[in-house]
């Protein structure tokens, strides 16, 4: 369940809760700008704002903040002695936007429709002594911009999402599978592919895994790999993988990665640029795929391969 749902239930409801939002950083801060935390009746519920010291001010203010049905702009000056707690080389300066969760319906249906969405901006207002102002709009096509940022005349506090990446897990078997996991943890929309049901069964990943008993033919025309998708493939067999290659290394997706060995890369290279894929398409397919770190258990592979996949999220360049 995602954050704005858990906030949307507990402002229906009416019961006690406040939603923390990182609103503008400056210097060496724990976390980024958009980063949320709801916190209910007494403590932390979801999500994070940095942890330690800050975080434990943020719960108080959140608890104010409830108690005075009105919001506050909490600045935090992470001097050596605080940025030393959060494991920082130096200090930075954190404000962040704890506003109290309302019934209204204005309110409820700004939150509902940003659970709902893939998408979208929300704008709050940051002072509420009209009372509680917060309206969802839906983004297009561009969604460039900060995820969350105070508003030019400080009136507002504007945040914008967008779908986390997609990963396509091609093999569900030990190391996809914990490939599959590790990237859910993550925070990607992971899809797993595999032609065997009882190895792509539903019930062996966290519930926000979608599982796909399919050829892997018919899973690239059902899923059509974009820019922002990346590409693992990690099946049982040689001649799978060449198959999946095949149509996938010329493909749009932003990212593709191949487990095995650089033996395998070798031959699976030869093969595959005799049967006319282009070297170039070759050249960016990550094998072995995940970083360098001497991974030999499934476990062990699946954080290389997320690791890596993190640097593609983070800087698309990386992608090939």
């Amino acid at each position: 369940m995602n954050l704005w749902r858990q906030a949307a239930d507990l402002a229906r409801a009416g019961a006690p809760g406040a939603l923390a939002t990182v609103a503008r950083t400056a210097g060496s801060t724990p976390v980024a700008a958009g980063a949320k935390m709801l916190v209910g009746a007494a403590d932390r519920v979801a999500g994070t704002v940095g942890g330690g010291c800050v975080e434990a001010d943020v719960i108080r203010a959140a608890l104010e903040a409830q108690a005075r049905a009105a919001p506050a702009l909490v600045t935090h000056h992470l001097n050596a002695d605080l940025a030393g707690d959060l494991g920082l080389s130096c200090g930075g300066t954190v404000d962040i936007f704890v506003e109290p969760l309302v019934a209204g319906a204005g309110y409820v249906e700004a939150l509902e429709r940003a659970a709902a969405a893939d998408a979208g901006c929300v704008t709050t207002a940051i002072d509420w002594s009209g009372g509680p102002r917060k309206a969802f709009a839906p983004l297009g096509t561009d969604t460039a911009g900060p995820a969350a940022a105070i508003s030019p005349d400080g009136r507002d506090l504007i945040e914008r999402f967008a779908p986390a990446p997609r990963v396509i897990v091609f093999g569900a078997g030990h190391v996809g599978a914990g490939i599959a996991r590790a990237a859910a943890a993550a925070g990607f929309r992971v899809v797993v592919v595999d032609d065997r049901a009882e190895f792509a069964a539903a019930g062996r990943f966290p519930a926000e895994v979608t599982t796909a008993v399919s050829t892997p033919d018919d899973a690239i025309a059902r899923f059509a790999p974009g820019a922002g998708d990346a590409v693992v493939i990690a099946t049982r067999g040689h001649r799978e993988d060449a198959r999946i290659l095949d149509r996938l290394a010329a493909s749009p997706a932003g990212y593709v990665g191949l487990l095995g060995s650089r033996r395998k890369r070798a031959v699976l290279t030869a093969a595959l640029t005799a049967a006319g894929v282009p070297a170039a398409a070759l050249a960016r397919v990550r094998v072995p795929v995940g970083l360098a770190i001497g991974a030999v258990t499934p476990e062990e592979i699946a954080v290389s391969v997320v690791a890596e996949l993190i640097a593609w999220r983070r800087d698309p360049s990386r992608g090939g």
